[in-house]
């Protein structure tokens, strides 16, 4: 099976989007919440259907940016904020696009990926920021397996992966998780080196 554009444009016409939550996670909305400067640069990578982007939107930040493979969930963003700026949304390689954020929000996308690709996605998660720049959000904490998506991790491995490019501010069991994520979800602070 190869995780392309493909395939997950068929994940979604097929409603096969057991990671849709339907909301904004908690966490994620709690962090976003304490935000103080709403000019800052965010990109959400893999996106989905991004109730995070929406959450952003309706609370005022403006210069925000979602990127997935898939065709499917920009238009369903479009179709729930018909008033966004479509330039915010971008289709593409997550591993092809150009830019600098402050910001960069992770939700289940990391998961996605083909773990062979961790360390690309660190790399390229340090290209994408601006000196200080952050990286937050919530990776699983599950053993790792060879079927997927989603693909599992722990706390070690994650150390070991962005350790070295960012500074570890915070990854710890998320006490704020929804129900059927309890005790699987880290979340985390790193910061570019």
């Amino acid at each position: 099976m190869k995780l392309n554009s493909s395939y997950w444009e068929d994940r979604y016409k097929n409603n096969e989007i057991g990671w849709d939550v339907g909301t904004i996670s908690t966490p994620l909305k709690e962090y976003i919440d304490q935000i103080q400067d709403k000019s800052i640069k965010i990109l959400i990578p893999g996106a989905g259907n991004s109730y995070e982007f929406e959450y952003l939107i309706e609370n005022g930040f403006q210069n925000v940016f979602v990127l997935d493979f898939a065709q499917s969930p920009l238009d369903n963003i479009l179709k729930r904020i018909p008033n966004c700026n479509p330039n915010q949304l971008i289709r593409s390689d997550f591993f092809e696009h150009e830019n600098k954020y402050d910001l960069i929000i992770e939700q289940t996308f990391f998961c996605a990926l083909e773990p062979s690709l961790r360390k690309d996605y660190v790399q390229k998660m340090k290209e994408l920021l601006m000196s200080n720049g952050k990286i937050i959000g919530l990776l699983f904490q599950f053993p790792l397996t060879e079927v997927g998506p989603p693909f599992g991790g722990s706390k070690t491995e994650y150390l070991s992966l962005f350790e070295n490019d960012f500074n570890i501010k915070k990854l710890e069991t998320a006490y704020n998780s929804i129900k059927p994520r309890e005790g699987n979800e880290l979340f985390f602070i790193f910061t570019k080196k």
